[in-house]
């Protein structure tokens, strides 16, 4: 039987260059300025590297990087770091340092399209990084593979919003745009998620339309609002005032997305 061997670069050590160019990530201005951003864990580290997106650098323990040298020889453009806990505890943004972190480059910018039959989910504010990656990872899991957002949401590539997307975002397309503008360019059913609204029960499933998810406290701003065709909401039987954003995002999809 013919052994194939599988070579590859390492470097033992992180420089301190390299460590302080990974730690500035953890802010949007630096990455915005280098277009890259970290993912970290192994779940979400197999996943990018499963695809085809552009990887800068994978740091890793010896242990994970032995396990996954498969995956690993799928991106020779990658720098490969062979680090310690220690080492990867100097550079993590997380509580508890994983296995393998991740420097992964923006993917290219492409124009959503305007005339599709397909659902589309809209964002209009949302500010907490947990809520943004469940709701990417919630239009992932419905098949909505374009998002919308305006300029006052979360930064997708925030390491808390990577996290919780848990590879979301390698399949969905996230454009923050006029969304007023971008909602009435799609000439599909609207859906604003909102108090007082209509029952969403009383809806059938249909094969295209957009879902608005509004501002954690202060919900869907007016504009956006007046681009909606229908005003939706999920009935209340107890006594809690709202729904977590993505919670509601989750229900309404089950809803009104065909199966």
């Amino acid at each position: 039987m013919q052994i194939t061997t599988i070579n590859i670069v390492l470097q033992y050590m992180l420089s301190k260059a390299q460590s302080k160019h990974i730690r500035s990530l953890t802010q949007q201005k630096f990455r915005e300025q280098h277009q890259q951003f970290v993912a970290e864990g192994s779940k979400i580290a197999t996943e990018w590297l499963s695809s085809n997106h552009k990887i800068l650098k994978i740091i890793a323990n010896k242990e994970w990087i032995n396990e996954s040298i498969n995956l690993i020889a799928k991106h020779p453009e990658a720098e490969v770091v062979e680090v310690t806990e220690q080492e990867l505890m100097m550079i993590t943004s997380l509580q508890t340092p994983n296995h393998v972190l991740l420097v992964v480059a923006f993917p290219s910018i492409v124009p959503f399209p305007t005339s599709a039959n397909k659902w589309y989910m809209a964002l209009d504010s949302i500010q907490d990084p947990g809520n943004m990656g469940t709701l990417l990872r919630i239009a992932d899991w419905y098949g909505i593979d374009h998002v919308l957002c305006n300029n006052h949401c979360v930064d997708i590539y925030n390491p808390k919003v990577v996290q919780s997307a848990m590879g979301a975002h390698i399949r969905v397309v996230v454009h923050y745009t006029d969304l007023e503008l971008s909602l009435k360019q799609l000439k599909l059913p609207i859906y604003a998620a909102v108090l007082g609204g209509n029952n969403v029960y009383d809806f059938g499933r249909t094969d295209s339309g957009v879902l608005i998810i509004g501002n954690e406290s202060k919900g869907i701003s007016d504009t956006v609002l007046a681009t909606a065709t229908h005003l939706v909401t999920i009935p209340r039987k107890g006594g809690a005032e709202s729904l977590n954003a993505a919670v509601s995002a989750g229900i309404f999809c089950a809803l009104l997305l065909p199966q």
